[in-house]
């Protein structure tokens, strides 16, 4: 009895210690008051605030707008460098599977700083092309790191069988191989949409004057006080997050009862 307790109240408190910040953070967006420390009843002011922000509002364009564009690049990318690495011999696919993972083990601000002087050094002037291409290229790694698994499950005579079938080689990569490896693919996009859409030091490294993402935004908002239009942005996208969740989580089990159905 104590032990099942010990672990329920351990459960309880990792809950607690994940989701409070949240909890807090969405009751403060439906608060009257400014400040933090007075509560000065319910309201949706600062909703209807956010939408009228043209600032916050822009660097949200940029944030999403940045996370697609580079995650879409990244998992084209990405997914070729895995098909041309399981091409390689052994030794030489463990070496390049070894450098591809050096980026995600590298301390952000040392990659930061390193596209920083990457671009001064090739003179180009800093905008949403530098931080695009910096999103881009530390983003593709998480790619390799979704699609390889499933590259390592394919079997590879399905492919040679299609082809042996008539199916020309382009034919046969997106009827036979790709399928197999979609799942891959699409977990690699949702990895690399987080990590761009999360991303703040090689974001602050790599923009130019007067562009912002939510994260850039929202640390110069730190220094002279954040608006509480900011605390109704995060509930937004949080209730966005968990509504999505909900939907890709339902939809597997909508399937199996399906096939149940059918037999």
């Amino acid at each position: 009895m104590i032990k099942n307790t010990v672990k329920k109240l351990y459960i309880i408190l990792i809950f607690v210690f994940l989701y409070a910040p949240i909890v807090t953070l969405i009751v403060l967006s439906f608060n009257a008051s400014r400040t933090r420390a007075k509560w000065g009843g319910l309201t949706l002011k600062w909703y209807g605030a956010l939408f009228q922000n043209d600032e916050i509002l822009q660097a949200l364009f940029n944030t999403l707008f940045i996370a697609f564009t580079a995650s879409a690049i990244a998992t084209v990318i990405g997914t070729i460098a895995c098909i041309s690495i399981m091409n390689l011999k052994k030794r030489a696919r463990t070496v390049v599977i070894g450098i591809t993972n050096i980026p995600m083990l590298n301390a952000d601000i040392v990659t930061g700083i390193s596209f920083m002087l990457l671009f001064i050094s090739m003179g180009l002037r800093f905008g949403m092309e530098t931080i695009l291409l910096s999103h881009i290229t530390f983003c593709i790694p998480y790619v390799i790191l979704s699609v390889m698994p499933r590259m390592k499950q394919l079997n590879p005579h399905t492919y040679e069988a299609a082809l042996d079938l008539g199916a020309g080689p382009i034919c046969g990569f997106f009827k036979v191989v790709f399928p197999d490896i979609l799942p891959g693919v699409l977990s690699g996009f949702l990895m690399a949409f987080t990590m761009s859409l999360d991303d703040f030091i090689i974001t602050h490294f790599t923009k130019g004057a007067g562009v912002d993402t939510l994260s850039t935004k929202i640390y110069t908002e730190v220094k002279k006080g954040i608006k509480p239009e900011m605390y109704a942005l995060s509930t937004i996208i949080f209730v966005t997050v968990l509504v999505l969740l909900l939907l890709v989580n339902k939809a597997p089990s909508e399937n199996k009862k399906m096939k149940k159905n059918t037999f």
